[in-house]
C-alpha cells in the first residue's frame, strides 16, 4: 500500500475502519500496548478504540483545560457515561453525592441509568434558594461520606455560580472524587482541573463547537489510571465520536477564545438592557449585581466574563395568563431569534423553561437565553421590538 506524505493546514479525516498493521510484532505490541501508551503513533488498531483525527482534536481539548488527557465522545451524556463509569466498580461503589441543578438529562439519567438500571445509592444535594449552602454541605459531606461529588460550575437554567473551589476542596477533604461539569463556563473562564477537580465533562456540542452541527463530548483528568480506565470503557460500549465529527470539532476550536469572549460581551450587555426594560420582571445573569452569586462569579471568573447563558421572567405573566406574554414575545421574536432546545451556537436562540421543565420551574413567564455572537445593536434592536409588541397587564 502506497503510503502519500503530505503537509496539511488542517487535520486529515482518517475515516478507517481498521488500521495498517505492519508486521506480527507490531499487532503484538498494539495489542499489548494500547492502554499503556493510548497516545503512540504506532497502536491504532481498529476505530471503536482509537482514531488519529480524534487524537488529534483532543490534544487541542488538552491544551485548553491544560491537563494530561482528554477522550472525546459521542455527545455529552456519553462523556458522562464513560466518567463515571471510572469509578464504579462491583462492591467498590458508594454513594455518589450529585449537585441538584444540573442538566435535566444527566438528572434523569441519574434516575432511570445509575439508580433504575445499575442500582447505584444516589443522594442529591439541593441549594437554598438561589446559592448553595456550604455549612449545609459539610453537614452533607459527613453524614454521606460520598465516594463521588459531581456538580455544575454554572447551573442550567438558573445560571448559579458556584462556589466551586471550596466545593472542591471540602469534597476531597471528605475523601470523595470531584467532577465538574463545565460545560457552561467553558475553559475560557475557568479551569477546574487547576483547582483540584479530578474529571471536568463537557458537552462539546456546546460552546467548545459552537455551530450546532455536531454532537459530542468531551472528559479530562491528570490521572493516567483514570485514562486507562475511561479509554478501556469507551472502547467496549462504543462511545468513540467519529473522525467527521471530530474534523469539525477540531476546526471550530481554533476560533473557541474568540467566539466566547464574543458570546460574553453580547450576553453582558444585553442583560443590563433586559434588566432595565419596564416589561421584564426579573433577570438571572451572573454578571448583574442583582444575581445571588455575582460576587462568587467573580471571584471564580476572575473578571474574564460571566458566560452566555441569561434566563429572565416577563412581567405579570402569571400561572393564570398560562405564559401568555411568554408566548407572545416568543412569536414576534421568531424571525431573528428562534426557539431551539440546544445552546452555544453562533446564533442567539430562546427556550421556554416552564415548556421543558414545567415540574420544576413551573414558571410560564420564564425565557432562557444562550446569546451568540451576533452584531449587537442588531440584536439588542430585535428584542426591543419584540417588547413592545406584547400587552403585560
Amino acid at each position: 500500500m502506497k503510503k502519500i506524505d503530505v503537509q496539511s493546514t488542517r487535520i486529515p479525516i482518517y475515516r478507517d475502519a481498521a488500521f495498517f498493521l505492519s508486521d506480527e510484532e507490531t499487532i503484538k505490541k498494539a495489542f499489548r500496548d494500547e492502554l499503556d501508551h493510548p497516545r503512540s503513533p504506532e497502536i491504532y488498531i481498529y476505530a471503536r478504540y482509537r482514531n488519529p483525527t480524534v487524537v488529534a482534536v483532543e490534544e487541542q481539548i488538552m491544551a485548553l483545560e491544560e491537563c494530561q488527557w482528554a477522550l472525546l465522545t459521542q455527545s455529552g451524556m456519553s462523556a458522562i457515561d464513560v466518567a463515571l463509569s471510572i469509578f464504579q466498580k462491583a462492591e467498590e461503589t458508594g454513594t455518589w453525592l450529585f449537585f441538584s441543578e444540573i442538566y435535566g438529562g444527566t438528572n434523569s439519567y441519574i434516575d432511570r441509568v445509575l439508580q433504575f438500571r445499575r442500582g447505584i445509592n444516589i443522594k442529591r444535594f439541593y441549594p437554598a434558594g438561589y446559592r448553595y449552602d456550604l455549612g449545609q454541605l459539610e453537614k452533607e459531606l459527613a453524614e454521606t461520606k460520598p465516594q463521588l461529588v459531581y456538580f455544575e460550575a454554572m447551573s442550567n437554567p438558573m445560571l448559579i455560580v458556584a462556589d466551586c473551589q471550596s466545593i472542591i476542596s471540602m469534597a476531597k477533604k471528605a475523601g470523595a472524587v470531584v467532577l465538574v461539569d463545565n460545560t457552561f463556563a467553558t475553559p475560557y473562564l475557568w479551569n477546574p482541573l487547576q483547582h483540584g477537580a479530578d474529571i471536568v465533562v463537557h458537552s462539546a456540542t456546546k460552546f467548545l463547537s459552537g455551530h450546532n452541527n455536531i454532537t459530542a463530548g468531551v472528559l479530562c483528568g491528570n490521572d493516567a489510571q483514570m485514562e486507562k480506565d475511561a479509554i478501556e470503557y469507551r472502547k467496549f460500549v462504543g462511545h468513540m465520536l467519529s473522525a467527521d465529527d471530530a474534523y469539525r470539532l477540531g476546526t471550530q476550536l481554533r476560533t473557541f477564545e474568540l467566539r466566547f469572549g464574543r458570546h460574553c460581551q453580547n450576553a453582558a450587555q444585553l442583560a443590563k438592557t433586559l434588566a432595565d426594560h419596564e416589561k421584564i420582571e426579573k433577570v438571572l445573569y451572573p454578571g448583574l449585581e442583582s444575581h445571588p452569586t455575582h460576587n462568587q462569579a467573580q471571584r471564580l471568573f476572575n473578571g474574564k466574563g460571566f458566560g452566555a447563558m441569561i434566563t429572565f421572567d416577563i412581567k405579570g405573566d402569571t400561572p393564570e395568563k398560562k405564559g401568555q406574554a411568554a408566548r407572545g414575545f416568543i412569536s414576534a421574536m421568531s424571525e431573528h431569534v428562534p426557539l431551539v432546545p440546544t445552546l452555544g451556537d453562533t446564533q442567539t436562540m430562546l427556550l421556554h423553561v416552564e415548556s421543558v421543565w414545567g415540574d420544576k420551574y413551573p414558571l410560564p413567564g420564564m425565557i432562557r437565553l444562550s446569546v451568540g455572537i451576533e452584531n449587537y445593536p442588531e440584536l439588542e434592536a430585535a428584542f426591543l421590538n419584540a417588547l413592545d409588541q406584547i400587552a403585560i397587564k
